[in-house]
């Protein structure tokens, strides 16, 4: 984070750091298909030229785009303009022939709208040079919804197919495409569609990477109100049972998300529209804005792999420079690896440590924490797993050798003991020089 009143040196070290860390996310992202359901609320927003600035950004890096809007304020002012009044039965449009006229009007406006911002190029601004092609078409068949419980939604239509092939052709020549929420059958009739559900089967049809959904809101918890960072798509619908009082503008987005992943969308991402730069926080930082769901959980805990080994390394080398941890090899890894656990966020090792098995004891090494990771419990998952691989093996008693972490470990049941108490491997490894205090814990 970087503040106004920050030394210049202070602004370019946290410029760095903040374009260093993004790295990973820049080649992970490049070539990957995104589809962005952009509601008719934030189209209208003040702060809307900005997320356009951002989807340019994102074309430039390589990401295949994919905007689907939504329309729904524009309708309802257009009809209000009319002396209309909009009409809904469960949250869907009931689209007679004149509110049909202006949903064909506000798609126009808006699409229209879009490829103008898209196509800026400003010298001095975030346009510059950018060059954004635009494509849109007739990529979605639609049938109507029908009569449900004795309700003619009219206009009001489902997708019933979507040209997938016909997108890829323009993703792949660089295009960004803009995909209005309206369809169209083989008769020639017109559909008003549900922006979040269109967006939804375009991401499944395309078998995109991500399925990121702007909403009004940021999803937080009922009970506290915090930002919820990350669920599982099982988390989420038990979300939705347990608290039925969820407004829609959350369980909404929640839905779509949730079937864009069982149908085989890697990710799905709800991000506030009202954040400024909401989008390069949520997919360019290692913590994110919003809220991502996925099927399996976003952070694991696992046993290590040889592929994991640079990612330990760059973890422990830190501590090993300021003295809290001894010096390991790679070649040492290599050769222990299996004795090793570590924490995974998004693909990135923010955690380890190691049960080395000596007869009848233990002895817990290298346990590490990233420094942005601490004071979150992950301390002591690590240390649980670590007991349970301890009983699995038949190991009684757990040593560790400290030198500045004692104090964590007597919080946590370890005692202090002498050197002598040591097994024989261990004693013989025992580095007089650092001087390590010894702890142990009995493993019932």
């Amino acid at each position: 984070m970087v503040f106004m009143n920050d030394t210049p040196k202070q602004r370019q070290t946290a410029f760095i750091n903040w374009f260093r860390d993004s790295s990973p996310y820049i080649h992970a992202h490049r070539h990957c298909t995104f589809v962005i359901s952009v509601p008719g609320e934030a189209v209208l927003a003040k702060n809307f030229a900005g997320h356009v600035h951002d989807f340019a950004l994102l074309s430039s890096l390589g990401i295949r785009l994919v905007l689907v809007h939504g329309i729904r304020p524009q309708i309802d002012q257009r009809l209000t303009e009319l002396k209309q009044t909009p009409r809904f039965h469960q949250n869907l449009r009931i689209t007679d022939d004149t509110a049909l006229h202006c949903v064909t009007e506000a798609a126009g406006k808006v699409r229209v709208e879009l490829e103008a911002l898209l196509s800026m190029g400003l010298s001095n601004s975030p346009m510059s040079g950018a060059k954004i092609r635009v494509a849109s078409g007739n990529f979605i068949t639609a049938k109507p919804i029908g009569i449900i419980n004795g309700i003619d939604y009219h206009h009001t239509g489902t997708v019933r197919r979507i040209d997938s092939s016909a997108i890829h052709q323009q993703l792949d020549q660089n295009y960004v495409v803009l995909i209005s929420p309206v369809g169209f059958s083989p008769s020639g009739e017109i559909f008003n569609l549900s922006a979040e559900q269109l967006a939804t089967e375009v991401a499944i049809a395309l078998q995109a990477e991500k399925l990121i959904l702007m909403t009004e809101r940021s999803c937080r918890s009922p009970d506290q109100q915090q930002l919820i960072p990350q669920m599982t798509t099982q988390e989420a619908t038990e979300l939705m049972a347990q608290h039925p009082e969820l407004p829609a503008s959350i369980t909404h987005p929640l839905k779509a998300a949730i079937k864009g992943c069982q149908s085989g969308v890697e990710r799905g991402h709800l991000v506030d529209s009202s954040l400024n730069g909401a989008l390069l926080l949520e997919l360019f930082s290692r913590d994110g804005i919003g809220t991502l769901i996925s099927c399996a959980p976003f952070e694991e805990l696992r046993k290590a792999r040889l592929n994991d080994i640079g990612g330990i390394l760059e973890l422990i080398t830190p501590l090993e420079q300021q003295g809290k941890l001894i010096t390991r090899s790679r070649e040492h890894l290599e050769m222990a690896i299996d004795d090793y656990v570590i924490i995974e966020r998004d693909g990135l090792i923010i955690a380890c440590t190691a049960l080395h098995k000596h007869d009848k004891c233990g002895e817990l090494a290298c346990l590490a924490v990233h420094k942005d990771y601490r004071n979150a419990a992950r301390g002591n998952r690590l240390l649980e797993q670590i007991c349970r691989n301890a009983r699995a093996q038949g190991i009684n008693k757990i040593f560790v050798l400290s030198t500045q972490t004692m104090h964590w470990f007597i919080e946590h049941n370890f005692t202090e003991t002498s050197i002598e108490s040591l097994p024989q491997p261990l004693k013989k490894l025992y580095n007089r020089e650092r001087n390590s205090r010894v702890l142990c814990k009995n493993i019932c």
